[in-house]
């Protein structure tokens, strides 16, 4: 995807923020928005700022970007709040998983409020924890005030690195490359989380097995 966008970035000029914005509000404030490379998306507008790909100062695009992530978030969470049941009932189709709004309710379970904050670095949990946020109906002052802190630690964050890298010149000459690898990376947690719940789902598979197995043979 990323492969796909940073090509038209880098035609769109200053439009290229209008873009971004609507990839990174989609991300969240739309459930089929799991797919979409926030991170990669963030370091690379940052390192197009720094070579004057897009001719907007840097406080601009933070702010466009901060703007985009904060409204999707919130829209994310709304829809928990009204259609929550709904949106956790649906059946596993290609653009929607059950399995990821299942990661996204035990990370929210584990982490509590912090997670609206923390699960800005994790893809796939990030579109889905302030669905989770609103079904479990934590108060909307507080979600606003930790989808703000949120949004601004991500957005110009991974937007400081692109630009303050985009000085670098074989990073600068190889934007697309390096994108890539941010993609790959920033999917690192997420693969490991996916392989913790294989095993723990394993485990009680086996788990189960052997006590039915237990109980026919003492039934026999």
């Amino acid at each position: 995807m990323i492969a796909t966008l940073t090509p038209l970035l880098l035609t769109l000029g200053p439009l290229a923020l209008l873009l971004a914005m609507a990839v990174i509000f989609a991300e969240t404030g739309l459930l089929v928005g799991f797919f979409l490379p926030g991170d990669s998306l963030l370091f690379t507008v940052g390192v197009m700022a720094a070579v004057g790909a897009i001719h907007l100062p840097f406080w601009l695009i933070a702010a466009g970007l901060f703007i985009a992530a904060v409204v999707g978030d919130q829209v994310g969470y709304l829809i928990g709040r009204r259609y929550g049941p709904r949106v956790f009932a649906r059946s596993n189709s290609r653009l929607f998983a059950a399995s990821h709004a299942s990661r996204a309710q035990s990370f929210f379970a584990k982490h509590g409020p912090k997670a609206v904050v923390l699960a800005r670095f994790v893809p796939v949990v990030r579109t889905f924890t302030p669905v989770v946020a609103g079904v479990a109906e934590m108060p909307r002052r507080a979600f606003t005030v930790y989808n703000a802190i949120g949004g601004l630690i991500w957005t110009v964050g991974v937007l400081a690195i692109g630009y303050f890298l985009g000085g670098v010149p074989i990073i600068a000459a190889h934007i697309e490359l390096f994108a890539i690898t941010m993609v790959a990376l920033s999917l690192i947690p997420a693969a490991l989380g996916l392989l913790r719940h294989r095993r723990r789902s394993a485990r009680g598979g086996a788990a189960l097995s052997s006590t039915t197995r237990q109980t026919e043979l003492v039934n026999h």
